[in-house]
């Protein structure tokens, strides 16, 4: 870095406020508050041995200024001296000879490092007291009494309360309502016949009706629900299961209601626009991606741009970059200036929504601006360390938050790292716009890698080439759609034409992140976690502190390239997966179903869904899956049928077919639904399909069952499947009656297979008869991981490994493929099983 050593002194408070913040989250209050008490205490000692000499040099000792000679050299400065080595003209004192320099230069050294160590002990001391007695303050709400005797009830209860943010849909298949998860301000809570506790505590409402949907932060309502109690880790005290609407009380602020109408505004003007790019506006401008396909929003995340998509420090960075370069140019006075820019930040927060996430990133992207704006980013880190201190002082839950962490981690990074980046291309010879627009992305990739890698689980190699080559396109959409959002109210076709010129820019967006996603190799597999994000963070401050010295820069730029470069061939020739010759694949989706057949290059027959979309369409990328055949679902249980829009999401899908059962009904039309245009054929015993070398035949049930253990599961589609030359039975959730049944009508002969799937995730409603007929090499068990209900049976395990199978699960090795080998069935892991 260039330009001295930065300004840290408020570095060690600002992250010992953070870490003792979060660690107050998970404790008790008492607890909390006496942590830091003690620091607070430690703190009071280190100031009184520091003042034994007088008040007046405590903070003289304890805090030398950064960037002196002291502080940097180590030395007390020496006399002036002339060119020729002599001692200034008009000194007073003679110069001092070597011996004596050296002779007073250690004690003074000695004193000034002392002096650093007892000012950073000081302010971390400082800051876990402050951290660990707001949060436990506020911990204290969650543990209220009278609150915490409610949610132990259970008793159904009236609340009154005020939305905090926007609700958010979380949504199940397609003929399944969404649940809307609310974060609110609890006022008043109590039994219906009992008076109202009042008090003021945060929670979590999850409501299935409709009338959540379109609640705006700051409105005030009442509603009726049950309490559960809250997961911890954050200043909830509760969450709100209600099934009923809320009643309304008045109405929100002039700002909420302003921002209500502008967001509708641009929503309405992207309407005309197509889905992709049009869903992406609303996104950049305002954080809005409910149009967003779920696909490329997967897209946006796997090549690092997702942060395009939250209203972050970027869209606050890139909009007074602009008006702060307008009135720069009208020969606008400093005062002048900070005026516009203050009021174009407060209308941008009005129409982002004024919520603590855009305060949040109004917060950061002003104090990046300013120390990019000034030249002076040393100036800026003393006050980004005391505005981070400040907000988790004041929100304690920031501290855990992941948006809050990427915001910090890259304003640190526009601050620290990018004008020395900057600076070091132009000394090379790059133009000043060049180096800029390298400089702003790479530092800001650089400094939120750890916290990524934490999240994702992979070392993106693609995200600052990504987000390089969208530089130009970000600031034109993200103005444009602005603009569209402003004219809405007043000029409705100004409005939709604005938007028409921002879904340029944005569908370059689009397709860089399309493409992106899908070369080989583009995201290197990392330690998820807490783990991997500090050994991650270790690895980038070494790296940084190498590169400061020329022979290690250059050891690590061949190191490094020599890793990737090293890497890249295994992964794009012998990436492993999938494995060549598969002929059947077992998606981890958790606790459900989702089998994928060959059907050709590129092309699959999938046999159920799982009960989540984003696994089965993970599942389905990984095997390069773009043309859907045939969908079956076995049967139409959630745990089967409920990520149906995983298998449609960006695929073209040929023919849908099931089971003539009607139950659940929710279940049929919701694979209905999705299907739409192509029609849902119900389908029984003696049914075939064949495409390439696939041979898939319906073999069960031969009647409907009734008044078995589950209808549903002994009603499911039984499936033989010919591929290369080796048989693989799928039964989906049969279980024993419709197992015997089979037996019965078939014998034994007819179900001998090669890989069987295990029905109903190795329940033990099993036919021991049925399990010996089929006599498998290779056995296949789709179940969740720490599931609810005993799967896979340890009986049922344990005698399929008796009689010769090679048995795998999805809890414990992640998507499982049987591979047809030269001298036999072979199993191939993939490992990284979910967490579901």
């Amino acid at each position: 870095m260039t330009g001295g050593v930065p300004d840290l002194r408020l570095a060690g408070f600002a992250v010992a406020t953070w870490l003792s913040s979060l660690t107050a989250l998970y404790l008790s209050a008492r607890s909390g508050i006496l942590l830091g008490a003690a620091a607070l205490a430690c703190a009071a000692v280190t100031v009184a041995v520091a003042s034994r000499r007088g008040p007046v040099s405590i903070l003289r000792r304890l805090a030398p200024a950064p960037g002196s000679r002291r502080t940097v050299a180590g030395a007390a400065p020496g006399p002036r001296r002339t060119a020729g080595g002599a001692a200034g003209v008009g000194s007073r004192r003679p110069a001092a000879s070597a011996t004596q320099s050296r002779g007073t230069a250690m004690p003074e050294s000695r004193r000034t490092a002392a002096g650093a160590v007892r000012w950073i002990g000081l302010t971390i001391l400082l800051g876990v007291g402050c951290g660990a007695v707001a949060t436990g303050a506020r911990v204290m709400a969650r543990e209220s009494g009278p609150l915490v005797a409610l949610v132990r009830a259970g008793e159904p209860v009236r609340i009154e309360a005020v939305v905090r943010d926007d609700p958010r849909a979380l949504r199940g298949s397609p003929a399944m309502p969404p649940t809307y998860l609310v974060a609110i301000d609890l006022r008043a809570v109590g039994a219906e016949d009992a008076a109202p506790l009042r008090l003021e505590a945060r929670a979590l409402v999850l409501g299935s009706d409709p009338g959540w949907r379109g609640l705006l932060p700051g409105q005030r309502f009442t509603a009726r629900g049950k309490l559960m109690p809250p997961r911890g880790g954050d200043l909830r005290a509760a969450v709100v299961s209600a099934k009923g609407a809320p009643e309304l009380i008045g109405r929100p602020s002039w700002a909420q209601r302003a921002a209500g109408v502008l967001r509708a505004g641009l929503q309405r003007a992207c309407e005309p626009l197509p889905d992709d790019s049009g869903g992406l506006l609303p996104g950049l401008v305002v954080g809005d991606t409910s149009r967003l396909d779920e696909a490329l929003s997967d897209d946006f995340r796997t090549t690092g741009m997702t942060h395009l998509m939250a209203v972050s420090g970027a869209n606050v960075a890139i909009i007074l970059g602009v008006v702060l370069f307008t009135a720069r140019r009208t020969r606008a006075g400093p005062r002048t200036q900070a005026v516009v820019c203050a009021v174009v930040l407060v209308g941008f927060v009005i129409l982002a929504r004024p919520s603590p996430s855009v305060v949040r990133a109004a917060a950061m992207g002003t104090i990046g601006l300013v120390g990019l704006a000034s030249g002076r980013p040393k100036a800026a880190l003393p006050a980004l360390a005391a505005g981070v201190a400040a907000l988790i002082l004041y929100d304690p839950e920031l501290a855990a938050d992941p948006g809050f962490a990427l915001s910090v981690l890259a304003t640190s990074g526009l601050l620290l790292l990018a004008p020395a980046w900057r600076d070091a291309l132009r000394r090379r010879g790059w133009p000043a716009g060049a180096a800029e627009a390298l400089a702003v992305p790479a530092a800001a990739q650089v400094a939120c890698g750890p916290v990524v890698a934490g999240l994702s689980g992979t070392v993106s190699l693609i995200a600052v080439p990504a987000n390089l080559v969208v530089v130009p396109a970000i600031a034109p959409a993200t103005l444009l759609g602005v603009g569209a959002a402003v004219l809405s109210p007043v000029w409705a076709g100004g409005a939709e034409f604005a938007a028409w010129l921002g879904h340029w820019p944005a569908k370059w967006l689009v397709i860089v992140a399309t493409y992106g996603a899908r070369v080989p190799a583009g995201a290197l597999p990392w330690p998820d976690g807490t783990w991997g994000a500090l050994l991650l963070a270790a690895i980038t401050v070494a790296v940084l502190f190498a590169a400061r010295r020329p022979v290690l820069r250059r050891l690590a730029v061949v190191m490094t390239m020599a890793g990737m470069l090293g890497a890249m061939p295994v992964r794009l020739l012998a990436s492993g997966w999938p494995p060549a010759n598969w002929i059947v694949v077992t998606c981890a989706v958790g606790q459900g179903d989702a089998v994928v057949l060959p059907a050709g290059p590129s092309r699959a027959v999938v046999i159920d869904a799982g009960p989540e979309a984003d696994p089965v369409d993970h599942c389905l990328r990984r095997l390069g899956v773009r043309q859907v055949a045939l969908f079956v679902a076995s049967h139409f249980h959630v745990d089967h049928i409920g990520g149906v829009a995983g298998v449609f999401r960006g695929r073209q899908v040929g023919a849908v077919a099931g089971p003539d059962w009607p139950q659940p009904p929710a279940g049929r039309a919701s694979v209905a639904a999705a299907a739409r245009p192509v029609q849902l054929h119900a389908i029984g015993p003696g049914w075939s399909y064949q495409v390439g070398a696939l041979r898939l035949t319906v073999i069960g049930p031969f009647e409907p069952l009734h008044g078995t253990n589950s209808d549903p599961n002994n009603n499911s589609l039984v499936l033989r499947a010919e591929v290369g030359g080796e048989i693989v039975l799928l039964p989906g959730d049969a279980e024993t009656e419709e197992q015997d049944e089979l037996l019965r009508h078939l014998g034994p002969e007819a179900l001998r297979a090669d890989v069987l799937k295990v029905s109903h995730h190795g329940s033990a409603y099993q036919s021991p008869a049925f399990v010996d007929a089929v006599d498998p090499a290779v056995a296949l068990v789709s179940v969740g991981k720490d599931n609810d209900y005993g799967h896979p049976n340890a009986s049922l395990l344990a005698r399929l490994a008796r009689g010769g199978a090679r048995v795998l699960r999805t809890d414990e090795s992640g998507d499982l493929a049987a591979v047809a080998a030269r001298n036999g069935l072979a199993v191939v892991a993939r490992g990284d099983p979910p967490d579901s």
